[in-house]
């Protein structure tokens, strides 16, 4: 049966709006397609930057999200672990690299006054931070607050009276002669584990934190310097073996516990990564906040204007601060470090307020160099 004129008009117009449609959907397709080639080529294209970075933040550069979006930010880099304490002598006028990620300001302002020397310049900033705490067992946190050396901040989170403890650890108190003792009826001495300060910025810092504790000033000169490393060079002899690297006196505490490490001087952010990749910690571990303590900066040293673009890119891009938070670090938005670690059930000091800054690099090279020479007689 033969169509009228107008039911045909009609079909033409359903066929060609059909075909239209199909078309434009090919045609935007294909435009979407090329734009995404384009955008990975003009990616691709875009010179790593080379950087020298703390085992610290070795995690974070390697997850597959932050390289992804560095990337598609037009800053791909290309990392090699290196010790904070080595990065100085790694610039060099010529083949120094685009980039250093240093944990603390000791090893940073080496870097910087190395750049200085050889006319180079270097700009510093610090998108991360945690601070130093020391990791224990809530029996442990009873007996020194019983014993005057801690006090409750909020439920599982504590304040440490390190010039107490530094007192009551010099003069070689064992943990059964302390007042309410039950719960850690032990013959060994009260001390904190540390990581070996010759190779670990984190046990440096131990010595920077106790010799303040100890002439209750940062220390300046060298010949307090010298006094006070002698003095404090037992609490490092008398721990025995330890670790070198950043994790293992962690992971001591976590592994074995309370037996071998009732207190572990710790980055925040170790035990904060753990509770938010576990979700959750064993019910008796808290943290003891030293008041004060010291904040340790990771920080970002640019030698040049891409690494400028990178840092800013670490610095305020709200994907990439996210991510620096679920490996434990604290960012300039305190709140949401605090609520992504609520849900795990380990609590932490919303803000840290009772600060102290470590000695200069010369000073701290100066008692570093007391302390190794102890520990080897």
């Amino acid at each position: 049966m033969a169509l009228n004129t107008p039911k045909r008009a009609a079909i033409t117009v359903l066929l060609v709006a059909a075909f239209g449609g199909a078309l434009y959907f090919a045609l935007r397709g294909q435009n979407v397609a090329r734009i995404e080639q384009q955008q990975a080529a003009e990616a691709a294209a875009v010179v790593e930057l080379k950087g020298l970075i703390a085992l610290d933040v070795e995690g974070y550069f390697k997850d597959p999200r932050v390289t992804k979006a560095l990337l598609a930010k037009k800053v791909p880099v290309s990392v090699l672990r290196v010790g904070s304490r080595d990065m100085a002598g790694k610039v060099v006028a010529g083949s120094t690299p685009d980039f250093f990620f240093s944990s603390g300001v000791v090893a940073a302002n080496q870097i910087v006054d190395a750049a200085r020397k050889a006319n180079l310049s270097a700009t510093q900033s610090a998108p991360f931070h945690t601070p130093l705490v020391i990791a224990s067992w809530e029996p442990i946190a009873k007996i020194l607050v019983a014993n005057g050396i801690a006090k409750p901040l909020s439920p599982k989170v504590y304040g440490l009276d390190m010039t107490k403890l530094t007192q009551t650890m010099l003069a070689k108190t064992k943990w059964k002669e302390l007042k309410g003792s039950a719960g850690y009826d032990v013959g060994r001495s009260v001390l904190v584990s540390t990581t070996d300060l010759r190779r670990s910025n984190s046990g440096a810092l131990y010595l920077a934190l106790t010799s303040h504790a100890l002439t209750g000033d940062i220390v300046t000169d060298r010949a307090t310097a010298q006094a006070t490393a002698l003095k404090l060079a037992e609490l490092f002899k008398r721990q025995g073996y330890q670790e070198n690297y950043v994790d293992g006196n962690f992971d001591d505490y976590v592994a074995i516990g309370i037996g071998k490490t009732p207190m572990a001087f710790i980055y925040e952010n170790q035990l904060v990564r753990y509770a938010l990749t576990k979700k959750g910690v064993a019910q008796d571990m808290v943290l003891l906040y030293p008041q004060p303590t010291i904040v340790n900066k990771v920080v970002f040293v640019a030698m040049n204007e891409r690494a400028k673009a990178l840092a800013d890119v670490l610095a305020n891009d709200a994907e990439l601060q996210g991510i620096a938070v679920e490996y434990g670090f604290r960012i300039a938005d305190s709140e949401r470090f605090v609520e992504a670690v609520k849900p795990t059930g380990l609590a932490v000091e919303a803000r840290v307020t009772q600060v102290v800054d470590p000695p200069s690099f010369e000073i701290m090279a100066e008692m570093i160099d007391v302390v190794a020479r102890e520990m080897t007689q």
